[in-house]
């Protein structure tokens, strides 16, 4: 079955906000005192952007599958929605490192919360589609 990106409204504005907040320089605020703030918020902004993505992905094939969990579970559902978000959120801790002249930094931290964050989002996906079976 193709991917049709028109079917994914919400994870594609999400995706985009991700890339401009991630390469856009951050101001200080109040919150920078918290401890590890920084990788919470990519935990979170990676987690909720692929947790919409599961949700329209059920919506989008909830009537088509009998098996729909071994339908999420299939490899090109997870290549495309594990795999590619975690290379996406490398891709952009190299982008911060190496173009953004000095207005951001990469961090391994940083990609390391994002690939958790879409962890996350994956087996939110999984309970998800297995409760809205039953």
């Amino acid at each position: 079955m193709p991917i049709n990106v028109k079917s994914y409204p919400f994870t594609l504005f999400l995706v985009a906000v991700v890339w401009i907040l991630s390469l856009m320089p951050i101001p200080e605020t109040p919150l920078n005192d918290v401890s590890m703030i920084d990788k919470w918020t990519h935990l979170v902004m990676y987690g909720g952007t692929f947790g919409v993505m599961w949700i329209e992905w059920w919506r989008r094939n909830r009537h088509g599958s009998k098996h729909l969990l071994s339908s999420l579970l299939s490899c090109r559902s997870l290549l495309l929605g594990w795999l590619l978000p975690v290379l996406m959120g490398g891709l952009l801790e190299l982008l911060q490192a190496y173009c953004t002249n000095g207005c951001r930094s990469g961090d391994w931290l940083d990609f390391l919360a994002n690939a958790i964050g879409v962890s996350l989002a994956l087996l939110f996906g999984l309970v998800f589609v297995y409760i809205r079976r039953r």
